[in-house]
């Protein structure tokens, strides 16, 4: 027996459970739907509303705090507004685009996309608030280092609004799933789909990598160790050239794809726009369909998890509210713009109704049918995808971690070994395996987080109402 298969005979008991208590359903119109995701997608629309919808309002000046209209050295922080937005989206630009969208649409049809971008769109105003949060509760030691995000906030926050042993308790059960969610949901199911595109285009059964992802991500490992090392600097200055490249390289391949296919792009619109609201539909007519494409848009977006807000707490910055203008244009890009253009090409290449195949390996077949050669550029968007995202989410986690032990050298050198071999592991194991592990581990983050939001809302709603009233007059 190979050592991949020993991993995984190890490992599926504890997906099975993991996922039977995060993803605990109730059943409506004979669908099944997860608490988690509703408990999410609730979260998105009340703070629509709740901020009169300033994800769509605020776009415009976000995007000029991102251009660095506001920006000045002599703020405090450690990274700017646009390498804190990068960190940020390469920790949600990730396979959840790639595999996530693929794994949708396969499950729930075309119309899983429209419920995609819905989410994604009320996924801003979450953004905005716990982002804004962690700046405005983030703690700089006098190394200049930065430490922020929801234990933070919930820790601090709810203690100046008279909770503070319910912000202590949130604090750490966040922080406790943040450490897990790293090592399990954003490491391994990148190595994972990364050593599966490799095989697509690389590989076969009777390759010298077949049975082999315990080397491949040996290899993954050893480039994601080399980065994260160098702390919050370090991955600053990694993902801000290579999430704009990436991002570049498989928007002009999904680009080329939909002008080979113009003619039937408003064929693919109809059928989205018909699947979503057809009650007859897969996966349980619209019920069904709406929670697949909410369920992987949260995923993508991570809208409530809170782990954005780690990355976004180090920006230089004294204004809170403007790093939560920069943080609502994150599930715009990541989930409106890039996840609608993946399922869009899997959707217009049909590729969905005529494959067994799953995650990656379904897009990188829409890819192939149109030019043979595609899947292989892929494998290089898929590889930067993988170590952006692994390279964010061990900075996420090391945050946590130290919050849970500490700051101590030796330690913070221990979880980036542990990060490490997860990785390895991750390669390693089954699709489902990690799927189920992964979602389980992530979703579990915004339980602590979502309750802090509602607490601490008003006091950024105000926050807000300060911020603009001294924006217009500049203006």
């Amino acid at each position: 027996m190979s050592l991949d298969n020993q991993i995984n005979q190890l490992l599926e008991p504890i997906a099975e459970l993991s996922i039977a208590i995060i993803f605990y359903s109730i059943t409506i119109f004979d669908v099944d739907i997860p608490l988690i995701v509703i408990w999410l997608i609730c979260a998105s629309l009340f703070f629509t509303f709740y901020f009169n919808w300033l994800n769509i309002r605020g776009f415009k000046h976000a995007l000029k705090v991102i251009k660095g209209d506001y920006s000045s050295s002599a703020d405090p922080g450690e990274v700017s507004h646009f390498q804190a937005l990068t960190t940020a989206l390469s920790g949600t630009v990730g396979l959840g685009n790639i595999a996530g969208v693929a794994i949708a649409v396969s499950i729930g049809g075309p119309g899983a996309t429209f419920w995609m971008i819905v989410a994604g769109i009320l996924g801003m105003a979450t953004k905005f608030l716990e982002c804004s949060l962690g700046v405005k509760y983030r703690i700089i030691d006098k190394d200049g280092q930065v430490h922020g995000g929801p234990m933070y906030y919930l820790r601090d926050g709810l203690k100046e609004i008279g909770y503070a042993k319910t912000g202590k308790l949130l604090a750490v059960i966040f922080a406790i799933c943040c450490v897990v969610a790293s090592l399990c949901g954003s490491n391994m199911l990148q190595s994972n789909q990364a050593y599966q595109q490799f095989m697509v285009a690389f590989g076969s059964d009777d390759s010298f990598w077949s049975g082999k992802g315990w080397l491949f991500g040996s290899i993954l490992a050893l480039l994601v160790g080399i980065v994260i090392i160098g702390g919050i600097k370090s991955i600053a200055q990694v993902t801000s050239k290579i999430v704009p490249f990436m991002a570049f390289v498989y928007l002009c391949s999904c680009t080329f794809i939909l002008f080979y296919h113009l003619p039937e792009i408003p064929t693919a619109f109809g059928l989205i726009i018909h699947g979503a609201f057809d009650p007859n539909g897969v996966a349980g007519g619209i019920i069904g369909v709406m929670i697949q494409g909410f369920k992987r848009a949260t995923f993508s977006s991570e809208a409530g998890v809170g782990a954005a807000s780690i990355a976004h707490a180090a920006a230089t910055t004294k204004e809170p509210i403007r790093e939560g203008y920069v943080a609502l244009i994150e599930p715009f890009i990541d989930t409106v713009v890039i996840c609608t253009l993946t399922a869009l090409v899997i959707v217009i290449t049909g590729s969905y109704q005529t494959t067994q195949a799953d995650g990656v390996a379904l897009t990188s077949q829409a890819f192939a049918s149109v030019i043979w050669w595609f899947p292989y550029l892929l494998s290089v968007a898929v590889l930067l995808f993988a170590l952006s995202t692994m390279i964010s989410w061990a900075y996420y986690g090391s945050i946590a971690w130290q919050y849970l032990v500490g700051e101590n050298k030796a330690m913070s050198l221990l979880y980036k070994l542990i990060f490490c071999l997860f990785t390895i592991i991750g390669a390693s194991i089954s699709l489902q395996s990690v799927i189920d592990i992964s979602d389980s581990m992530f979703f579990s983050m915004a339980i602590a987080n979502i309750i802090g939001l509602y607490l601490l809302a008003p006091m950024i709603k105000k926050d807000l109402k300060v911020y603009q009233q001294k924006y217009t007059k500049k203006k």
